[in-house]
């Protein structure tokens, strides 16, 4: 089994910025991409950002430009930079990522969310 932890929500007004962590740990062969997903109050889980192994990034377009996504591949651990937040980045943030535990199949898995919440 693999957990994935997050740190670092929180309340911040419009215009500031935080940085979320998350750390994988337990049952790890190879992860081949880590990101963040964020789902607000009535609307389905949407993809804010990826990362592979190779380097590639993948941001959606609304969160391109404001955050950065870094990962520490040693570590099994994952960075989200979130700068000139809005308050519609309000919403919990998943951890997620893409890993196999004995080096021949994938699974998906995500941590427990953590709270952000941007005031006006």
């Amino acid at each position: 089994q693999v957990q994935l932890v997050e740190s670092g929500g929180g309340l911040v007004q419009s215009g500031g910025s935080l940085r979320l962590s998350c750390a994988a740990s337990g049952s790890i062969f190879s992860i081949n991409t880590m990101g963040w997903y964020r789902q607000a109050p009535g609307k389905e889980r949407e993809l804010v950002a990826t990362k592979t192994n190779g380097g590639f990034t993948n941001y959606v377009d609304f969160v391109k430009g404001r955050f950065t996504i870094s990962r520490d591949i040693a570590k099994n651990m994952v960075s989200l930079q979130m700068n000139s937040l809005k308050p519609e980045d309000t919403a919990v943030y998943y951890c997620y990522a893409l890993v196999s535990g004995d080096g021949r199949s994938w699974n998906n898995y995500w941590g427990q969310g953590t709270q952000v919440t941007v005031s006006s």
